[in-house]
């Protein structure tokens, strides 16, 4: 079986979270893209604690996909580092893996 990831990637607003959305589902990259609103982070930047409120995706994908799908996220994402964290998959309800395989590999 394909290996397959659950990679993380928090939005500032919900229009940049729909644009990388669209992107990646219409490049077939991704199988499935949830939203989580009203996500509360807290980090250090530029030497100072932020605290925002983001959208944060949780995109379903083949792990092959990972550099593509990183790329096609850069060049939209409004942040300039992102967050792209990639999650592998170890264990996965077969037909849902087989799913994944059709809609972004082609495979049936």
């Amino acid at each position: 079986m394909t290996p397959y990831l659950l990679i993380l990637c928090n939005c500032p607003d919900d229009s940049s979270a729909q644009r990388i959305t669209e992107c990646l589902l219409s490049q077939q990259l991704v199988a499935c893209i949830n939203r989580l609103p009203d996500i509360r982070s807290s980090y250090r930047w530029q030497g100072q604690i932020e605290h925002s409120v983001e959208i944060q995706l949780q995109l379903k994908a083949p792990a092959v996909n990972f550099t593509a799908i990183e790329q096609a996220i850069l060049a939209i994402h409004p942040y300039t580092v992102p967050e792209i964290i990639a999650l592998p998959l170890t264990r996965l309800h077969a037909p849902y893996g087989q799913w994944i395989n059709e809609v972004t590999l082609g495979d049936h």
